[in-house]
């Protein structure tokens, strides 16, 4: 299975190329590619030159997010419970939901996390050398990267997502929350307008540099 679906990810990589897409910006085509190169294998399976997938739409959402997204994280990514994720080790991937950490299931090989690595700074237009063995970045959507480089962290690079995650955009959806009461709100509201100094702080994962 692992075999078919790298050799449909190829396919459609060749697909994407050929059509002249840019696989960062428009993931609609690469999913039409990846449709592409699933038709084709299935027609071809009916030969019995290649076994038929189980699920196809599983094998297109694998290969979307390895093309157009970043591979193995990409699921994790789209986890709206997921607020942080460290690749602590190749084997050891963490994330956050709800404030407590919690180890998944996902098992990276080394030069997966170099891949991962390259394709996360590459969108995000920094570089990762000797000259600079920790990088701070920003991915789409508004996730902060953090990334140690390899041998600083145990011979492998050490890497940490904190996502972009808003359950509130107003302070109506605050007070909805339960977050704050109606008097609080309609204080702070009269401090903004005012233009007044306001000091916001919290914890780890409080969300006070988001708030910012």
């Amino acid at each position: 299975m692992q075999s078919s679906t790298s050799a449909l990810t190829e396919r459609v990589r060749d697909l994407v190329r050929q059509r002249r897409v840019d696989p960062r910006t428009d993931a609609a085509s690469v999913r039409l590619a990846a449709r592409d190169a699933i038709a084709e294998h299935e027609a071809r399976s009916l030969t019995g030159a290649v076994a038929t997938l189980d699920d196809p739409e599983v094998v297109i959402g694998q290969i979307v997010a390895d093309v157009s997204g970043f591979g193995p994280l990409q699921s994790l990514l789209d986890d709206e419970t997921v607020e942080e994720i460290w690749i602590n080790e190749p084997s050891r991937v963490f994330v956050a939901r709800h404030g407590r950490h919690e180890l998944t299931p996902l098992m990276l090989t080394p030069e997966q996390v170099r891949e991962l690595v390259e394709r996360m700074l590459s969108s995000s237009g920094r570089r990762l050398d000797v000259s600079q063995p920790f990088v701070d970045a920003m991915l789409p959507g508004g996730h902060r990267l953090h990334v140690v480089l390899d041998g600083i962290a145990r011979g492998f690079a050490a890497v940490n997502v904190r996502k972009f995650v808003a359950r509130a955009h107003s302070l109506t959806d605050l007070v909805g929350l339960g977050t704050l009461d109606a008097p609080t709100a309609a204080f702070l509201d009269a401090s903004v307008r005012a233009g007044l100094n306001i000091v916001v702080s919290g914890g780890t994962q409080a969300g006070n540099a988001t708030n910012c």
